[in-house]
């Protein structure tokens, strides 16, 4: 289904480019045919990436109804054709002849690497130059570069899930790799860098409260129940905020306060855990990404040289259980599941991703803590920064790294957040006159617009966007 969804997408987007490239400026004239266009599917791809061979694969604007062929030009630096590399079907004077056959949809040739590490001086370009097929046009993505740099960018499909939207979908623009994880899978996150800092997981609208007690084991139910009200997300008390982490991402603005080498000064938390993922199918166009209410614990978390040791039980449990959880400095956090009982690692390596693909909880004006789907939140504790473009400034095509104002990056990790769709009114809309530009953490910076919101269906879950290096 995703794999045709996204054929669907690229022969759209080559579709239009046809029809904008064949008509003149006069408005009057119409086109006797479409155009065959022959397209790589994707721009690049790390070349070291490739344990022993990758296919390359181009599509169709159309079902084939004959034979054809396509010629692609083979340029490499500092790799040998032959030595290096080779390619199936083999390249004949720095040309690859590839057939087109009968009643298909794309094609594709197969790379092979002879060498297992190529350095980063290397770089081997295919291009398409000639299609022997009628009404042929050589248009869209007609290059393909493979090296050991940054992606130059692709169309993407996150693996949301759908209107439930079950999973967090880690990306990396750079090497065009995208990490799924069920949001529900963790409760606490912590901070692995210098502060000593645990987070609460939004993505399934925790929320936490400070008590005046340090001794977990002597709290019970009945000495929160008037305060169980308040601990919650979309209440519509703007005093509820100080039950979240502040969504704008700053590591110094979590619900629970920093955790202080003086054991007496930690106290004792109410936890809400938030809700199960949704499990309902809602009307084409709406969400249900909150299931059943997953009840309470009672945490407290104390130092331990350069480790967190967190004390957790029920809420009327008289004894507690403790775990040790290290620091990893390669990584923003380290989590933790009071359903398994387990320290486990959700996110990648903190200079392994881009973006976040997630519901989240946000903040409303006079209106505190609220859930958010179809949320993307930049990796901001890795030095990802982000801002937003209007297209009426300039057009997404025509953005160049020239054009790039690095006074505007922002580190307020919502900066697209919600902000690339309208899902208010009844007809949940992508906005397309905004895009996005980021840089990542090593200065790279990529271009990002959205290119759609539903699913041929109708369906939420099934974001698309498309992005492209600046260079």
């Amino acid at each position: 289904m995703q794999l045709l969804k996204k054929y669907n997408s690229v022969l759209l987007f080559l579709a239009l480019a046809a029809l904008f490239s064949s008509c003149s400026d006069d408005e009057s004239t119409t086109l006797a045919y479409d155009p065959f266009v022959v397209a790589f599917e994707n721009l690049s791809a790390n070349i070291n990436d490739i344990q022993t061979s990758q296919d390359v694969s181009l599509v169709y604007s159309e079902t084939t109804t004959q034979p054809g062929s396509i010629t692609l030009l083979l340029e490499a630096t500092n790799a040998e054709y032959g030595e290096d590399f080779t390619t199936n079907p083999p390249a004949e004077n720095n040309t690859i002849t590839i057939p087109i056959g009968q009643t298909e949809n794309g094609t594709n040739f197969n790379f092979n690497k002879i060498v297992d590490v190529f350095d980063e001086t290397v770089e081997i370009n295919f291009s398409i130059i000639t299609i022997d097929y009628p009404n042929a046009q050589i248009q869209g993505n007609t290059t393909f570069a493979l090296n050991s740099s940054a992606s130059l960018g692709r169309g993407f499909e996150p693996a949301v899930g759908g209107p439930n939207q079950p999973n967090q979908v880690y990306i990396d623009l750079s090497t065009e790799t995208q990490i799924a994880v069920q949001r529900d899978s963790w409760d606490l996150s912590f901070y692995g860098g210098n502060d000593f800092r645990v987070g609460i997981n939004s993505s399934i609208y925790m929320a936490i409260a400070p008590l005046e007690s340090t001794n977990i084991d002597a709290i019970t139910e009945a000495d929160v129940t008037e305060l169980q009200e308040q601990v919650a997300v979309g209440t519509f008390d703007p005093a509820n905020e100080a039950y979240i982490d502040h969504p704008d991402g700053a590591i110094t603005k979590t619900a629970i306060a920093a955790i202080s080498k003086y054991e007496t000064d930690n106290k004792v938390y109410l936890v809400n855990l938030g809700y199960e993922i949704g499990t309902e199918s809602p009307a084409p166009g709406s969400v249900a990404v909150a299931g059943d209410a997953r009840g309470w614990k009672k945490i407290r978390v104390l130092r331990q040289e350069d480790a967190y040791v967190l004390q957790y039980a029920d809420l009327n449990a008289t004894t507690h259980q403790e775990v040790v959880i290290q620091k990893n400095p390669s990584y923003n956090f380290t989590f933790f599941s009071f359903e398994t009982n387990n320290i486990l690692q959700v996110e990648p390596e903190a200079e392994n991703w881009d973006i976040n693909f997630t519901v989240f909880t946000n903040v409303l004006d006079g209106a505190g803590s609220y859930g958010f789907s179809d949320g993307v939140l930049h990796n901001r504790k890795g030095g990802v920064t982000v801002y937003l473009v209007d297209t009426n400034a300039v057009a997404y095509d025509d953005f160049q790294l020239s054009n790039v104002d690095n006074s505007n990056f922002q580190r307020d990790q919502r900066t697209i957040g919600s902000t690339w769709r309208d899902v208010i009114n009844e007809d949940k809309t992508l906005i397309d006159t905004i895009f996005y530009i980021l840089k990542d953490v090593n200065g790279t910076i990529y271009k990002l617009k959205f290119t759609a919101l539903l699913s041929d269906s109708g369906a939420r879950g099934y974001p698309e966007f498309k992005y492209n290096l600046l260079q």
